[in-house]
């Protein structure tokens, strides 16, 4: 045996001797119970295989893991925020936080035998996945698990809050039993029959309280509950033993689902969720984002409708030649921090999640002019709903606002059917958004239980084991990496439960010395909500809502050059830098001066000759609602001003620009495109500030068709108008698209002269999250 092997078998040992984390794997079986023959279909005679944990041991070593200690909610509550009218709303954000976790917790209160017992929602997932095309279509079935105790954040960070629970069977019959309703009921028994026996040792502890340890350390009897799935589409038809084209969640017909329906109850047909108590499988489908809005809605249909439209109303040549023009405005648009860049443009075959999500970002100002304004129109009321749906909270006031949005999208979309691109919209993807205010209430943010999450598991869970298997029944080697993986991690969580992984070496060395003493981490306390019932469980955060916290904007690590200011200007091309900067210095001093600094005579301005610090970036951190680490979190981000990025392009990034009240237009904010990062000393106050370009709103609205603010340079004297300001004024960064027009973009137009080519821009609302939920 080679030292190698040596080392990785001695290794393998040690991993699988970790007393923590302890979830090993075991199979059964299941088979067709029916009439079976020698002329039966093969389907009928084979023995399917079902890999599993012990559910019960997954849910407690998760529910002790002291990693989500300050994570996690013990109990229901309800969460109010005072908005600036002084109204009182509620807020949705995490499972706990929402209806049904409030119902569930109540029925259990109100049972004498479990009446004081803690309620834990079993989160299931499901989703088929691929590992290899080239291989005859390798597929995998994980079930999923986590517990709707831990917060969305927790859920959705590459953490342990999602395990893998099981393997299900993926049956397979020849062509000839393939649309047989015999082998299609038999799948749908298969399924349920097997998520019901891998829940089966959790199904004592959902109506006798068991006592299991916490986060926090303390014991505490539960109670266990059947909570939401996250599933898409086909398998949320497989869940709810439908056909395709109806509705999971309610008894909308096909051609129905232009709106909402009755809700749907249990028919003739058992799904696994009738033989565990308090659990419907139609309350408990959980709206998913990715697959419904994202590549359903969005991809799907808006986009493909767009390019229908454009090959029904001209010659095929020319209608080539306008897929290219968007394809080229798409490419052409400048960069910006986490925008991905389409190089040519959204012309190509494999898709995914995070393409359609880029693509929402910079589609919109590319088809103007091509299409009708009202399909425009249709485009904007979706991403505005989306956008909304996606926050990590939600409050009383935005799902008002998402379902007037939802409206709008509904009444304006009619222009597809008017231009005789559909004849009706009986498409279940999108008819499901109906659904999505009802699912936020009952089940809190949509973020917490979309099915990025399992797609994002399937990485760590399958994917990559799979690549470093033999390929040779990979499923067994599969399990056994899932096994090592979660006891290093639970290990992980242990050992730095005790202390033991704090610091480095030389830390403990000093320590050891009496030099230094290792830091012990803060660890917080999860929520304290009181008994369902109890007035203490309404907590009621004041303020929050709108409430923006401390903005910060700090330059680069270390300069990229110092120069004079005399030389710099020279160099940079701005004979008026130093006049700038001395004006600066005046509205630095005389803070208290009411009029207009650009009239200020230069003799009464501080002089200044000294040197200057250029610096290529500076990062913004400001308060961001929706943040995805969690709901009223911080968001951090870099914007640059350089003249040669990856030494290739200039990149002068542009920014927001406090400049006015709230009440003033564009919320007082205006645009500023940074062309330098300075800093420098004068008389022993340093200063930092920045030389910008100044863009300008040409209307007191936004355009009534994008939705968007259209900004143009201000111009002095046939050059743009340039300003210095201090870091201080910036808000954070935001993406400026071009107006395109009418007009066909150049073959060889280059995405970093977007900046000077345009003599108007949209100041783009879609760039991220936090540029739609807070910028002007």
């Amino acid at each position: 045996m080679s030292c190698s092997k040596l080392k990785y078998t001695n290794s393998a040992r040690t991993i699988d001797e970790i007393p923590f984390g302890e979830a090993s794997w075991h199979s059964f079986k299941v088979r067709y119970t029916g009439e079976v023959t020698h002329a039966s279909p093969s389907w009928k005679r084979r023995t399917y295989e079902v890999h599993t944990r012990d559910a019960m041991t997954v849910l407690r070593n998760m529910l002790a893991s002291p990693d989500f200690n300050g994570k996690w909610n013990h109990t229901p509550y309800e969460e109010y925020v005072r908005s600036d009218d002084g109204q009182r709303s509620r807020r949705y954000s995490n499972v706990m936080s929402g209806r049904w976790a409030w119902r569930q917790a109540t029925k259990v209160a109100a049972d004498p035998e479990t009446h004081g017992s803690m309620l834990v929602p079993i989160i299931l997932g499901a989703d088929k996945t691929t590992v290899s095309v080239a291989t005859g279509q390798q597929e995998f079935h994980p079930l999923y698990i986590s517990t709707g105790l831990v917060t969305n954040e927790m859920r959705r960070a590459h953490r342990e809050a999602v395990l893998p629970l099981a393997f299900l069977h993926i049956p397979h019959a020849p062509r000839e039993s393939e649309d047989d309703p015999e082998f299609r009921e038999f799948k749908k028994q298969l399924y349920h029959a097997s998520i019901a026996h891998i829940l089966d040792p959790v199904r004592p502890a959902m109506s006798n309280p068991v006592v299991v340890r916490c986060p926090d350390g303390h014991f505490r009897r539960a109670i266990f509950e059947i909570g939401p799935f996250i599933a898409d589409y086909p398998e949320q038809v497989l869940l709810a033993t439908i056909v395709q084209n109806w509705c999971p969640k309610c008894l909308a017909r096909p051609e129905e689902l232009d709106s909402k329906g009755a809700p749907r109850f249990r028919d003739q047909a058992q799904p696994f969720t009738d033989q565990f108590p308090r659990a419907d499988i139609h309350e408990l489908l959980s709206p998913d984002l990715l697959h419904q809005a994202v590549k359903g809605t969005f991809k799907d249909h808006l986009v493909e409708w767009v390019q229908q439209y454009v090959f029904a109303n001209n010659a095929a040549k020319d209608a080539k030649a306008i897929m290219d023009d968007i394809d080229r405005k798409i490419s052409a648009v400048p960069v910006f921090p986490g925008l991905r860049r389409f190089h040519e443009g959204r012309n190509f075959k494999q898709w995914t999640g995070d393409d359609s999500k880029a693509l929402m970002k910079v589609f919109v100002p590319a088809i103007v002019g091509h299409v009708p304004d009202r399909m425009v129109q249709a485009i904007v009321a979706f991403l505005d709903f989306f956008y909304l749906a996606r926050r990590s909270s939600h409050t009383t006031d935005s799902l008002a606002e998402m379902e007037a949005t939802l409206v709008r999208f509904h009444e304006v979309r009619e222009v597809f059917r008017d231009e005789g691109i559909r004849d009706d919209f009986r498409l279940p993807r999108q008819h499901a958004l109906v659904h999505y205010v009802e699912g936020i209430k009952n089940f809190g943010s949509l973020t917490g239980l979309c099915s990025s999450i399992t797609e994002s598991k399937h990485i760590d869970a399958v994917k990559e084991p799979w690549r470093h298997s033999s390929k040779n029944n990979p499923l067994i080697e599969i399990l056994v990496k899932n096994t090592r993986r979660h006891k290093m991690a639970a290990a992980r969580v242990e050992f730095g439960e005790r202390g033991m992984l704090h610091g480095d070496v030389l830390l403990g060395a000093k320590a050891e010395m009496g030099l230094a003493m290792p830091v012990e981490p803060e660890i917080g306390e999860g929520h304290d909500g009181g008994a369902v019932g109890d007035d203490d469980a309404l907590l009621d955060v004041i303020g929050v809502a709108g409430k923006a916290k401390p903005l910060v904007v700090e330059m680069g690590k270390r300069p990229a050059y110092t120069r004079s200011i005399v030389t710099l200007a020279e160099e940079v091309g701005q004979p008026r830098l130093q006049e700038l900067v001395r004006r600066f210095l005046f509205s630095q001093i005389y803070v208290d001066f009411e009029g207009d600094f650009e009239t200020v005579p230069l003799g009464d301005c501080p002089p200044f000759s000294g040197a200057v610090s250029v610096f290529h970036n500076a990062r913004a951190t400001f308060y961001a609602p929706s943040e995805e680490a969690g709901p009223e979190g911080m968001h951090s981000e870099l914007f640059r001003s350089t003249p040669a990025w990856y030494g290739q392009y200039e990149r002068r990034d542009t920014v927001l620009v406090q400049n006015g009240s709230e009440d003033d237009v564009m919320r007082g904010m205006v645009v500023g495109r940074v062309m330098l990062l300075m800093q420098f000393t004068h008389e022993d106050v340093r200063y930092s500030c920045a030389l910008v370009e100044w863009f300008l709103p040409v209307d007191d609205e936004p355009d009534p068709v994008t939705g968007m603010w259209i900004v143009k340079p201000e111009m002095v004297h046939g050059r743009r108008n340039v300003g210095v300001i201090h870091l201080d004024c910036m808000v954070r960064a935001c993406h400026l698209i071009g107006l395109y027009g009418h007009k066909r973009l150049d073959k060889d137009f280059h995405f970093a002269d977007s900046h000077v080519a345009f003599k108007g821009f949209y100041l783009n609302r879609y760039a991220d999250y936090h540029s739609h939920e807070c910028g002007p």
